[in-house]
C-alpha cells in the first residue's frame, strides 16, 4: 500500500503534473478509514479547492479504484471516474461497436454512453475478474466497475486507478475542458445504496419472489436481481461476505432513487417474516 502511494505520484510526475500530496505519507497510518468516499475525502476536496488545483485523485489502498474531485472542490465519486474515462475511449476510438463492460450495480451512465457511441454494453456479476472474463471474450474497448475501478484492455486486464487517472487526464488535455465541464456533460442519475439482514440461506427465496412479482421490469438473474425500467433500476444481490442483502437503486432523481430502495427493502422485509 505504501509503494502504491509513491509510484501514483511518480507517474503523475512523468505525466508532467504538478503534484501536491495529501495524507500520502507511506507509513501504512490512514487519518481516516481508507475507502475513497465523500465523508473520508473532505480533506482532498478542501485542499483542491484551496490550492486552485486543476483536480484531485484519491485512490483506494492498493491503487485499483479511484474517485475524482474536480477543480471546485466538488466530489464527483467513483462511479464517474469509469464513465470519464469510458467517454474518452469511445470517442477516440476508430474501432466503433467495440463492446464495454460493466457490473449489474455500475451506473445507467456508462450505458448511455455506450449507446451514444454504437457501442453494446455488456453487464456481468460484480466482482473484477467477472469483468475482466467477460471483457477478454468479447474484446471489449474499455470496461470496469462503478466502485472506480477503470479497467483499459490495452494496459492489463485488471482494475486499475494509474491508468484510470491517466486517462482522464488525457480527456482534459485534448478536449481544453476543465473536469467539471466534462462531467457536467455526462447523462445525470442518482443513485443510492443500502444493506439489510438476510440469511444467505433464504436469498434465493428473496429472490425468486421478487422476479415473480415484477412481470413489467427487465430482469436479470445472472448475479441475484436486476430489475430494469426506462427510467430507473434497482440490482439486490446477496453479500459474498456477511448475511445481508445488498440494494442498490438508480434514477433520474434522488427522490425516485428513495421510492425504489424504500419499497425494495418493504419487499424483502415481508418475505423474510412471511
Amino acid at each position: 500500500m505504501a509503494r502504491a502511494s509513491v509510484f501514483r505520484s511518480v507517474c503523475l510526475r512523468a505525466l508532467g503534473c504538478i503534484v501536491e500530496d495529501i495524507h500520502c505519507t507511506p507509513d501504512g497510518l490512514f487519518p481516516h478509514t481508507p475507502e475513497p468516499n465523500f465523508i473520508n475525502l473532505q480533506d482532498l476536496c478542501r485542499f483542491t479547492r484551496e490550492r486552485g488545483a486543476c483536480l484531485g485523485f484519491a485512490t483506494d489502498p492498493d491503487a485499483d479504484r479511484i474517485a475524482v474531485v474536480n477543480e471546485k472542490g466538488e466530489f464527483l465519486g467513483e462511479e464517474l471516474s469509469l464513465a470519464l474515462a469510458a467517454r474518452y475511449v469511445l470517442s477516440r476510438t476508430k474501432e466503433r461497436g467495440r463492446p464495454v463492460v460493466i457490473n449489474m450495480s455500475t451506473s445507467r451512465v456508462c450505458e448511455d454512453i455506450a449507446r451514444e457511441a454504437g457501442s453494446e454494453l455488456i453487464r456481468t456479476a460484480v466482482g473484477e475478474v467477472n469483468v475482466a472474463e467477460r471483457m477478454e471474450k468479447a474484446k471489449a474497448i474499455i470496461g470496469g466497475e462503478g466502485n472506480g475501478g477503470v479497467i483499459d484492455p490495452r494496459v492489463h486486464y485488471g482494475r486499475d486507478a494509474i491508468v484510470g487517472m491517466g486517462l482522464i487526464l488525457e480527456y482534459m488535455a485534448r478536449t481544453g475542458q476543465s473536469c467539471s465541464q466534462l462531467a457536467d456533460a455526462l447523462p445525470k442519475y442518482q443513485m443510492l445504496k443500502t444493506k439489510m439482514e438476510c440469511p444467505a440461506a433464504r436469498s434465493r427465496e428473496v429472490i425468486r419472489h421478487l422476479k415473480a412479482e415484477t412481470p413489467n421490469a427487465r430482469a436479470n438473474t445472472e448475479d441475484g436481481l436486476r430489475l430494469d425500467w426506462d427510467d430507473r433500476w434497482v440490482h439486490l444481490r446477496a453479500s459474498n461476505t456477511e448475511p445481508v442483502m445488498r440494494i442498490i437503486a438508480e434514477a433520474r432523481t434522488r427522490e425516485a432513487a428513495q421510492a425504489l430502495v424504500d419499497e425494495y427493502t418493504a419487499r424483502v422485509q415481508t418475505i423474510l417474516t412471511a
